[in-house]
């Protein structure tokens, strides 16, 4: 009795011991999980808009991606004294350029009249000037005006656009669709004097064959491709904004565009037809899409 009097404290201390491991080690455990999700966890990409051929490589065990310390070094800041407009002359802008973009409709209609080549050009050039992650600029515009490559573009977005509204969409959306009097002819690939593909660069291919990163490559190539309707717009050529659904892969081999690209959209570019109509669709008010807090 004696002896075990003596050892019950012994075998309590013990006990609690063991207790105490088994609490803290889950939670050292979840703790190095949590560690190494964040350390995966990459921001700018945009994990919701992702397609099924994303790129995925994971960076830290990956030899070909370039070192922060290789990247260039930091830019010098110069002055920036862009025109300063008095409040009356800001007004009268904003109400022109509003009037201009109010006009902005999705054209399905196009002239297969020509258009410069400089102006398309241009358009572009102005694209361009969209702001991008790290200042990557992670765009390719692949304008297309050859007869049978824009024939065998409309073939394979016919192909895939049919099963598409057929089996892939669903009913709700193919309805959501029907009062647009939209299908998966797309007679304007064709037609339209240009088509302009746009392709989302997922990462970067330096000069020495390493890959960089593209910080939120999508987000800044659907800004550019904004600025981009905004410049066809302003140049009085219309176009419809197409987002060929399962398309994009073999566009890409067509157009023979490296791995890294990936397509977001696809644009028929020109003048409206003489007959062309659009759906009488309203936009919605200022006080329905703006919150002023």
């Amino acid at each position: 009795m004696a002896l075990l009097s003596i050892l019950t404290p012994v075998l309590a201390v013990l006990l609690c011991l063991v207790i105490g491991f088994m609490l803290l080690k889950p939670r050292d455990t979840g703790s190095k999980t949590t560690t190494a999700v964040k350390s995966n966890f990459r921001p700018w990409v945009d994990q919701d808009l992702q397609d099924n051929t994303e790129i995925r490589a994971r960076e830290e065990d990956d030899g070909d991606w370039v070192d922060s310390n290789e990247e260039e070094e930091a830019l010098p800041h110069i002055p920036y004294s862009p025109v300063r407009y008095s409040d009356e002359t800001m007004l009268e802008r904003s109400k022109t350029f509003y009037a201009l973009m109010n006009q902005r409709r999705s054209v399905r209609f196009i002239s297969p009249e020509p258009v410069p080549r400089e102006v398309i050009d241009n358009v572009i050039h102005t694209a361009g000037t969209g702001p991008s992650g790290a200042h990557t600029e992670p765009w390719t515009f692949v304008v297309v005006s050859d007869t049978e490559i824009k024939h065998q573009i409309r073939l394979i977005v016919e192909e895939e656009e049919e099963m598409n509204y057929r089996q892939r969409m669903g009913e709700k959306w193919v309805n959501d669709l029907s009062r647009l009097r939209t299908n998966w002819i797309k007679e304007y690939l064709d037609v339209a004097p240009y088509l302009v593909l746009i392709f989302k660069q997922t990462y970067g291919i330096l000069p020495n064959g390493k890959k960089k990163t593209h910080y939120y490559n999508e987000i800044s190539v659907s800004i550019s491709c904004g600025i981009l309707l905004a410049a066809l717009q302003n140049a009085g050529l219309v176009t419809v904004t197409s987002t060929p659904l399962n398309c994009g892969p073999q566009l890409r081999l067509l157009l023979k565009r490296p791995a890294n690209e990936k397509l977001l959209m696809l644009l028929p570019v020109g003048y409206p037809a003489s007959d062309a109509t659009v759906p009488d669709l309203k936009r919605k008010p200022l006080d329905e899409i703006m919150v002023h807090v």
